[in-house]
């Protein structure tokens, strides 16, 4: 198998997304859920955080990038493909790592949705009290 075919695999997730991504060398493709970025994040944010970890290291239009993305919302799903695309190109160039972590591309972010408690309204909100 030539370093053509060889992809690098990456997990990256984000609340409730999950994302797979899939690097190889190549001429700067980048694929999400079969669609192009821009068709997919109609958002310039999130097409920018989706593509940060390229951006950081000076490596877009090396790699081909082939995400397959799942739960959560837009903005979920880019931070979980950052994170993936982020994992894979560690593991394709560890020389990479020094600009990742000093962007903080390879830390999760660990923030998820608060559970609802009973007897309250959501989270945190409860209903309105009076004393008389």
């Amino acid at each position: 198998m030539t370093d053509e075919t060889k992809f690098i695999w990456g997990t990256g997730r984000r609340k409730t997304s999950v994302a797979r991504a899939r690097i190889r060398k190549g001429t700067g493709k980048f694929i999400v859920n079969r669609r192009e970025l821009s068709d997919y994040f109609g958002r310039d944010r999130d097409q920018f955080v989706a593509q940060q970890p390229l951006k950081t290291t000076k490596t877009d239009g090396q790699y081909d990038v082939f995400i397959n993305v799942q739960g959560g919302g837009l903005t979920g799903q880019a931070g979980a493909i950052s994170l993936g695309i982020s994992r894979a190109l560690f593991k394709a160039d560890q020389e990479l790592a020094e600009s990742l972590r000093g962007a903080s591309l390879l830390t999760r972010d660990s923030r998820m949705k608060e559970r609802k408690k009973y007897g309250k309204k959501g989270a945190r909100a409860s209903f309105q009290w009076t004393k008389r």
